[in-house]
């Protein structure tokens, strides 16, 4: 989780909303990192998990991740929670919960829905006060 609060804090020093996330191999090496580049890219996809996963299936050379981690300092909303299901990530990490669009248990619950044929095993509240804090300053210094 403290490389994906670096990468979180790489975004708020863009202009992106503060989420960051990192793939971890099974050996817990990191293969990829990303932050949240919507604003950059004009991009409505470029979430950091998103980003992160396209990245690590490069680096592996395969779209399938079973065996990785994503660590993400935010619950993933419908489109990243998706993402890493169709990715067969094993274990899905993360920081704030997401009341507003989340979808790892405040909302839906996409990654343990038993009608797909993949589910991660989730920790939640990982480094959660540090996650919430970066994300209230960003959202307070727009305001």
């Amino acid at each position: 989780m403290r490389a994906a609060l670096e990468q979180a804090r790489a975004a708020l020093a863009a202009g992106e909303v503060p989420v960051g996330a990192v793939v971890l191999d099974a050996g817990g090496a990191v293969l990829a990192g990303a932050h949240n580049e919507r604003e950059h890219s004009a991009d409505p996809t470029a979430h950091a998990e998103v980003l992160a996963l396209r990245r690590a299936a490069a680096a592996l050379g395969s779209w399938r991740l079973a065996g990785c981690t994503l660590a993400v300092t935010l619950e993933p909303c419908t489109m990243c929670a998706g993402a890493l299901v169709l990715a067969r990530v094993s274990r899905l990490v993360f920081g704030a919960w997401d009341p507003k669009a989340g979808a790892v248990g405040s909302l839906w619950d996409v990654v343990r829905d038993h009608r797909l044929n993949h589910r991660p095993e989730v920790a939640a509240g990982v480094c959660e006060q540090e996650c919430e804090q970066l994300l209230a300053g960003f959202f307070a210094g727009k305001r």
